[in-house]
């Protein structure tokens, strides 16, 4: 089953789209760049987001041109079912005296002399269903499987940051008074006169977060347009406060931090927090299908990409430059405690709590829609469609798996720059490398054997020779097995 066609009501202009791209991109993987910029050198950082950010726009062009030829498929198997029902309603009123059919389907007459109508990007077609029109049942298979890994990452950096952001505004506790509170160990007391200590705290913290939003994957929750617009200008209102305030700190206070030119070691992480920062190839069908004039999409998102390139850079230069030490989350460098003002007036200190909050405002609206998605995938790996299962298998144990695995990995570390690290450079690099490229391959096949080489495919990607698909498959590849070696390097041995 295929989205039906949006309505015209549905739709939007190519600016809006945009708009929803670049808000989808810029979200609360953008708050893990700075430290890891930090660590790999400016002068690195710098050429590698913006590497990072081509070859992601590259991949998104693979989606786009996959979009269009899915549509295209689906177009012409409804051709022929209506040319089918046509020719038998024909064969059966063959001895009427009435000259016209007992129906005629809508659009038929458009498809004989307007082929180039295959390929429009007009019904909203996902990632899975195109891997399904596309795919063998082994490539379904592992898509499913990557993209269910990816979701797992994303829960599990949900749970910890918000539990993670709550422990460090709640926690007081300051041993000598010259640490950032961001910067204390686990084993610290969370308070002066208290045993608990910050490690504990998280781990409540976590509950509670889990006790209130768990439950609702076990439900159909939606998302209401109200939400993406209370969440999108908290985030840019956040976003804005965080590079005003470290560009105020830069000229009032002058550099504070010294990142080095270029750090290797710091490439993995840099590499997985970009990854997860620039992925949008999992919604793009639910963004892009809805704009109204697609005639210059390519140009659109290009720009697109430059202005979020731009914006990360802006980000990732000031923070740093102007603090000293960067916690693994941006915002928790600016909490309460880490803003000394000599006398911190009432707005202030909302901006402060405001700030140090924000990743708790942002997740808890998408974990419930984060689980729920996971949920479905779980369903659509492991059970077979038609085969009937037992209520307790698709009420309570597939909500359970969606829920449970990401808890027990943000127990097990509250440390964000490896639960991005290994998000982004694992399934992450599947969804944003290797699954569009072999995409955009298996449906220029399957095109050229249904359609034929005489219509054009006006969505097609301006990177259409296979050299380019070799390239982000080696990339991509490449860049796991370093990511790999270095994390054995560093966590293991």
């Amino acid at each position: 089953m295929h989205a039906p066609s949006p309505n015209i009501e549905d739709q939007y202009s190519t600016l809006t789209g945009l708009v929803y791209v670049f808000n989808l991109i810029v979200g609360t993987g953008a708050l893990t760049l700075p430290a890891v910029f930090d660590r790999a050198g400016w002068a690195l950082g710098l050429s590698l987001i913006c590497i990072l950010a081509f070859i992601s726009f590259v991949t998104v062009t693979f989606v786009i041109e996959a979009m269009a030829s899915a549509n295209a498929i689906v177009q012409w198997k409804r051709f022929q079912q209506m040319k089918r029902a046509l020719q038998a309603n024909e064969t059966q009123d063959e001895d009427s005296d009435e000259d016209t059919p007992l129906f005629s389907p809508v659009g038929w007459e458009k498809f004989p002399s307007q082929p180039h109508r295959y390929y429009i990007i007009h019904e909203k077609i996902e990632m899975g269903q195109m891997a399904s029109l596309f795919f063998n049942r082994s490539g379904r298979t592992l898509f499913f499987i990557c993209f269910v890994i990816y979701l797992y990452g994303d829960l599990s950096i949900y749970s910890a940051a918000v539990a993670k952001s709550l422990c460090d505004v709640a926690c007081t506790y300051e041993p000598g008074g010259n640490f950032s509170n961001s910067s204390l160990p686990y084993t610290v007391h969370c308070w002066e006169n208290s045993e608990l200590t910050r490690r504990d705290a998280y781990r409540i913290f976590l509950g509670a977060f889990i006790m209130l939003l768990g439950p609702f994957v076990f439900f159909n929750v939606q998302k209401t347009k109200y939400l993406q617009m209370l969440t999108t200008l908290m985030r840019w209102i956040a976003f804005t406060i965080m590079i005003a305030y470290a560009v105020h700190k830069l000229i009032v206070d002058g550099v504070k931090g010294h990142p080095p030119v270029a750090d290797v070691s710091g490439i993995p992480g840099l590499f997985g927090a970009c990854v997860y920062s620039f992925m949008c190839h999992h919604s793009l069908p639910a963004l892009v299908s809805p704009i109204a004039d697609k005639s210059k999409l390519s140009r659109f998102l290009a720009m697109d990409y430059v202005l979020i390139a731009a914006f990360y850079l802006l980000l990732a230069m000031t923070g740093a430059f102007a603090f000293q030490h960067l916690d693994d989350l941006y915002t928790l460098d600016f909490g309460p405690r880490e803003m000394d003002f000599a006398d911190t007036g009432i707005v202030m200190r909302g901006v402060e709590y405001f700030l140090a909050l924000f990743p708790v405002f942002t997740l808890s609206t998408s974990f419930p829609i984060i689980a729920i998605t996971l949920r479905n995938n779980l369903k659509s790996l492991f059970l077979t469609e038609g085969r009937r299962y037992r209520w307790c298998i698709r009420k309570v144990l597939f909500p359970l798996l969606a829920v449970i695995p990401p808890v027990l990995v943000a127990l097990a570390t509250e440390n964000l720059e490896i639960l991005v690290g290994i998000t982004g450079s694992y399934a992450g690099a599947g969804i944003q490398y290797l699954i569009p490229a072999f995409l955009v391959v298996y449906a220029r096949k399957r095109t050229l054997e249904v359609i034929g080489m005489g219509v054009k495919n006006d969505f097609a990607s301006p990177f259409s020779g296979k050299g380019w698909v070799v390239f982000v498959v080696i990339w991509a590849i490449t860049c796991i097995v370093l990511v790999s070696v270095n994390f054995v390097q560093n966590y293991i041995l």
